[in-house]
């Protein structure tokens, strides 16, 4: 029996390198339209990725914001995108991969510009001063170009890949984004060192005025890459591959989108619902205004006149669309669980970089802090579509479980104290379990989407993310600046008790994955 075992293995271990080589392959074979989603999608995970990493330190140093102010300003850059998504992910649909993905990419450009315009200019600084509000504006045009962006990326994808291919692609997309976040540390800290007697105080300004050329880069590879024509025969080439494939694989791909004979017949009423939706916006107005000293009404009042609209748009939302996703009970709570782990995420730019800057404070980490809160990335540009390919034919479930568990275990790793070798390891650690889960779980939403709907539902499965980045950013800054404060401040560290903390947080969505494992088994419409 037991020198049966080895051979079994070494069998299973030969399999999976087969079927990781010919999935490659196939990919690498693909039409070159998805060559142009995927190359630019570097680009601009590179700007992304380099602008979180020292928009906190912008805003703290730059605009002289506080910490809690600078995570506030965080939570509307991220929760904005993610919300956007909700707004605009059926727009690519309606409007094409290639002119979607043109579009944003050149308003998020304009955007760029006004953030370094505002530090370039002298307007003053501190909340409500010009150069805040000349930030924000190019922030705010950041968001409501991403929210189209990332949505038509993925619906590319999904567009220029057969069932084959698909598992990889999303794989593939996903590290891509990573990749380009690894090269922005070294863009950033070596610009803001070369430019900081320019651009003072910091150099930072110089590092968003190449962002701003980087976009417009990625924006021209785009239409370049992806004419009408290449476009058109990126599409008859998956149709013709998809019916070509034998009987078993197109059974695997019908599985894949079994759910897609759901359709969403009724429309929301416009009107009602941007009313509800104008009220979430003056009550979450009126309670940072509170929480920022301008005016004086309690917070008993405010929060729940907010929790009041967002229930009411909410309901206003669904009640007219019964095959609308969240009112699959099961569905809501696959995608809301995920809240808590996906903290880390957040905390990979909320609290990483000034975890970084502070706590290492006098030592190389801290003076190239954006390369090492970028290290992330590049473990997930190797490690996602190697694990996508080995795990192409996984248990989606079972893959969220040990993923969720091995993306929050090392958190605790932290709790012991600064420690440059502890940090390593469980950027390493965590990043397995993220390159086990997120891109299966993107791949999921994509292809359980009705034809022609994928962008929606893209938007739709990033709500409980916007949802993350909102809540995360509210109380972040609180914790750093209690936990994690300014060095010349003299004030104690306690980053192990923060990321303790953050540790129990993120066990919440495994253990209760594990719990709802039977009851969730009824009803997945997606197995593998």
């Amino acid at each position: 029996m037991t020198d049966k075992q080895p051979a079994g293995l070494a069998t299973a271990v030969k399999n999976s390198l087969r079927e990781l080589t010919q999935t490659f392959a196939a990919f690498l074979k693909a039409p070159r339209a998805l060559w142009g989603v995927n190359i630019p999608y570097v680009f601009e995970g590179l700007v992304y990725f380099g602008i979180l990493t020292i928009l906190g330190k912008f805003c703290s140093e730059n605009v002289a914001l506080s910490d809690i102010h600078s995570g506030w300003v965080y939570g509307g850059v991220t929760g904005g995108i993610t919300f956007a998504m909700l707004l605009f992910g059926g727009v690519s649909d309606k409007i094409g991969v290639r002119v979607s993905l043109a579009l944003s990419l050149a308003v998020m450009m304009l955007g760029r510009i006004l953030v370094a315009l505002s530090g370039t200019l002298s307007l003053g600084s501190g909340m409500g001063s010009p150069m805040f509000l000349l930030m924000a504006g190019g922030l705010l045009l950041m968001v409501a170009a991403y929210g189209l962006y990332m949505p038509a990326a993925y619906a590319g994808v999904k567009r220029y890949t057969n069932p084959q291919t698909a598992a990889i692609g999303y794989g593939v997309i996903y590290g891509l984004m990573n990749l380009g976040a690894f090269i922005s540390g070294f863009i950033s800290s070596n610009t803001r060192h070369g430019f900081a007697a320019k651009f003072p105080p910091n150099g930072l300004t110089a590092v968003f005025w190449i962002y701003s050329g980087i976009t417009l880069f990625g924006a021209l590879l785009t239409l370049l890459i992806i004419t009408r024509k290449v476009d058109r025969q990126a599409v008859e080439r998956v149709a013709r591959e998809t019916r070509e494939m034998s009987t078993a694989e197109q059974n695997l791909a019908a599985d894949a989108k079994a759910a897609s004979g759901k359709k969403v017949e009724a429309r929301v009423p416009m009107k009602a619902f941007y009313a509800w939706l104008a009220l979430d916006l003056a009550a979450l107005a009126l309670l940072v205004l509170s929480r920022m000293g301008k005016i004086s009404l309690p917070g008993y009042f405010l929060i729940p006149l907010l929790a009041f609209a967002v229930l009411g748009a909410g309901w206003e939302f669904l009640r007219r669309r019964p095959d609308h996703p969240f009112r699959d009970v099961r569905f809501v709570f696959f995608i809301f669980i995920l809240i808590p782990v996906q903290t880390l995420f957040a905390h990979n730019w909320l609290t990483i970089p000034y975890y970084l800057d502070r706590a290492f404070a006098g030592t190389g980490v801290s003076r190239y802090f954006e390369v090492f809160s970028n290290l992330n990335p590049i473990l997930i540009f190797v490690l996602s579509p190697l694990i996508a390919a080995l795990t192409a034919r996984s248990n989606v479930y079972k893959m969220m479980i040990a993923g969720t568990f091995v993306m929050a275990l090392p958190t605790f790793l932290l709790a012991i104290g600064p420690n440059v070798y502890l940090f390593l390891l469980y950027i390493l650690l965590m990043s397995v379990g993220e390159a086990m889960w997120q891109p299966r779980f993107l791949q999921w939403v994509a292809e359980i989407a009705p034809e022609g709907k994928t962008g929606l539902y893209m938007g739709i499965g990033q709500f409980p993310w916007f949802l993350t980045k909102l809540i995360t950013s509210m109380y972040s800054g609180y914790v750093i600046a209690r936990f994690c404060p300014k060095p010349e401040l003299g004030l104690p560290m306690r980053t192990g008790t923060m990321w303790l903390l953050y540790a129990f947080i993120a066990m919440v969505s495994p253990i209760a994955l594990v719990l709802a494992r039977k009851w969730m088994a009824k009803g997945m419409t997606r197995q593998g």
